[in-house]
């Protein structure tokens, strides 16, 4: 074990030839908010030598309490740019492609002329998110999902199961409803929590960002679901060595 190696420890738990299977790796993750900005994290410490960055959003003072790109020295800058910054600060090797665009009909059919070892989707907007996962799906792509993190607090509750097994997560629902318009019913493994949200920690907005509400977050919710993503995508590449 080489003692300057910053990934020895990954190694010693893992192996070589797992970790060589990381460096290789390609990752997509879609959303770079507090679930997503950990999961890259978490990716780009385990050893994934290739990632691909999507996130058209700014730096906002109320990211603050949830999402590792969110300081004030970094309020107002693309997400996609801090993320990258913070990634190659960890892994000057890594090799890196941004994308501060948001995802649509007419450009994700680019982003899946080459296939990736996984594809990570942490959009909290609906209908990007539904698109993203239609084009992955349809381009057989293994995919991992996160839904709702917001208005909960019981890190108990996570799950993690296809689709087509979630429940009591409207945000899920939502989701499974808009697929079943492609005829995609299963297939996605979705990190999720069945918790209640109280009707009282939802406010409507003005629709900005294409947002029309608001849901109360804590912390280390959306954190702990962004490492659940992460721990999916690792064991899944690794899971292929013999």
């Amino acid at each position: 074990m080489n003692g300057d190696n910053w990934k020895c420890r990954t190694e010693l738990l893992l192996g070589s030839e797992k970790s060589e299977l990381l460096k290789k790796a390609h990752v997509l993750v879609a959303g770079l908010g507090g679930v997503g900005g950990y999961t890259t994290e978490q990716l780009c410490r385990a050893g994934i030598g290739r990632l691909t960055l999507i996130d058209n959003d700014v730096i906002q003072t109320s990211n603050r309490n949830r999402q590792l790109a969110a300081l004030i020295s970094t309020q107002g800058r693309l997400k996609v740019d801090v993320i990258a910054e913070r990634l190659k600060d960890i892994n000057p090797k890594i090799e890196l492609e941004k994308h501060a665009t948001f995802l649509n009909e007419e450009n994700l059919p680019a982003l899946f002329r080459q296939s990736y070892d996984f594809v990570v989707d942490a959009i909290d907007t609906l209908t990007p998110k539904v698109l993203l996962l239609k084009e992955a799906v349809q381009s057989g792509q293994r995919v991992v999902s996160s839904m709702g993190s917001g208005g909960k607090t019981d890190l108990s509750k996570i799950r993690v199961d296809d689709i087509a097994d979630s429940h009591h997560c409207k945000f899920a629902y939502l989701v499974r409803k808009y697929l079943h318009k492609y005829e995609i019913y299963k297939g996605i493994t979705v990190v999720y929590s069945p918790e209640s949200v109280r009707r009282e920690t939802i406010v409507e907005t003005d629709g900005t960002n294409n947002k029309r509400s608001m849901v109360g977050t804590i912390s280390y919710l959306p954190a702990v679901f962004g490492c659940y993503c992460a721990a999916e995508v690792i064991t899944g590449i690794i899971a292929t060595s013999s």
